[in-house]
Order: C-alpha cells, then structure tokens, then sequence
C-alpha cells in the first residue's frame, strides 16, 4: 500500500513522522482524550510539525491558541477552546477532531464517518470544510452511510460491499437507481 507516494510499512523515525504530519484523520469513534482541554485536542494535529519539547510544553501552555480558535470558530465552537473535552456532546466532539484537522492543514485526510453525530445542517457544513482539502490540491477520503452527502460533497463514490467494489463513478453520473441497488434504499 502506498499512502501520498510512500509505504507506511518501510518507514520509520523521522521519515514516518514527516508522512504522518502530511495525514489528518477523522475517527467514526473519536480518539480525544477527555481529560484535555478543546486547544489541546486541536493542536495535536501540529503535534508532528513539532519538536518533542514544544508537544510537551504545549500541555503546560497551549501553543498555537489563535489558529486553533480560528479552526474552533470555523466549526461553531470558538467558545469552548479552554473547556474540557469530556463535557462535550459527541456532536462538539466530532466537530473538535474536525477542528484539528484543519489546524493541520493535511495533504490527505481520511474520515470515517465525520458527520455521524451531526444533525443534517452540521453534517453539511463539516464535510465542506473537510471538502477545502481537496480544493487546497489534496484529497478527502471519506467513509459515508449518508448518500446526499456522498452525492453533495464527493467527486467520485466508490461503493464496498464484502470487500468488494461494487460501484465506483463520478458522483454527478449516478442514478437514483444507481444509489437505491447499492444502499438499499431510495436516496
């Protein structure tokens, strides 16, 4: 498997850590630890840009507290950048990891499932914002359950049944029926 022009599996130290900065990530089950406040949670996706010693004096004092703010405020949460993450619904959560991802500024960023804890308007406005990767010359990778916003917000669907793919096309040529025998359900 080759992830932006490399093997993850031949890479180690500095080498994987560069190839890790360049990835932001997205988790359906999100990996924030609760304990933190909101600025740390984002600014963790420039722990890879950092050096051992800035990571570790950002946990005493946060680094980066503007541009994380500004991520925050492009999510709807400037407001809550010194609160503890653990005191945020699963949908503010989502949206910090969102947040993150954009203080990261990735050449590649894979969602599983990122607007699953967001109402239908939330849900819109965070795949957009994770949709400006791929406007800046990068790609989104996104797992989605949600035809409209596979439809909405994705160039190509790239549908996996089995482990097998089952349909794969530009999102502006498929049909209702196209949708419908791979969901299951009208779209």
């Amino acid at each position: 498997m080759e992830v932006l022009g490399s093997d993850p599996a031949a890479l180690c130290g500095a080498d994987l850590r560069r190839l890790r900065a360049r990835v932001g990530t997205v988790h359906q089950h999100l990996e924030l630890p609760g304990q933190l406040r909101v600025v740390h949670n984002v600014t963790a996706g420039r722990l890879a840009s950092w050096s051992a010693a800035r990571a570790a004096w950002s946990l005493v004092r946060p680094q980066a507290v503007p541009e994380a703010t500004a991520a925050l405020e492009r999510v709807g949460l400037a407001e809550r950048v010194f609160e503890r993450t653990d005191r945020l619904s699963g949908g503010q959560r989502q949206r910090v990891a969102v947040a993150r991802v954009l203080l990261q500024h990735p050449d590649l960023v894979l969602a599983d499932e990122p607007a699953s804890a967001l109402d239908p308007v939330l849900a819109d406005r965070v795949l957009a914002l994770l949709g400006e990767v791929a406007v800046r010359g990068g790609a989104l990778v996104a797992s989605l359950h949600d035809p409209v916003l596979a439809l909405r917000h994705c160039d190509r669907v790239v549908g996996l049944a089995a482990g097998r793919i089952v349909l794969d096309a530009p999102a502006t040529t498929l049909t209702p029926a196209d949708l419908a025998a791979f969901y299951g359900a009208p779209a």
